[in-house]
């Protein structure tokens, strides 16, 4: 249960990541709206980091987390924020996803 609240709360670091881009290209009310939505997405987060790392070792989890936001965040730039797609980009997420799935099998 506690690598689900993890994943969830890695999915929540990409979402005010995403937050974050697009209250960039916002002005006005627009770019509040994504600021709360940034603030909200960060609390929820951190929120179910801490509950993870109450049974999950802290470096795992920790790591398991980043990595997921990395991840997350590097495909939401290519899709959404014409981020480049070049191949040692791909590259180098795809040997980080092997080693947050690496972790998760190493660990309890």
């Amino acid at each position: 249960m506690n690598w689900l609240l993890l994943i969830i709360g890695g999915l929540f670091e990409v979402g005010f990541t995403f937050c974050l881009g697009k209250a960039k290209e916002s002005t006005g009310n627009e770019a509040i709206g994504w600021y709360i939505g940034f603030f909200i997405a960060m609390t929820l987060s951190m929120g179910f980091l801490i509950k993870a790392t109450q049974s999950l070792p802290l470096g795992t989890a920790y790591a398991v987390w980043t990595g997921i936001g990395a991840v997350g965040t590097v495909i939401v730039g290519i899709l959404f924020f014409k981020d480049p797609a070049t191949f040692w980009r791909l590259f180098f997420i795809t040997t980080l996803i092997g080693s947050i799935i690496g972790l998760k099998f190493v660990s309890n």
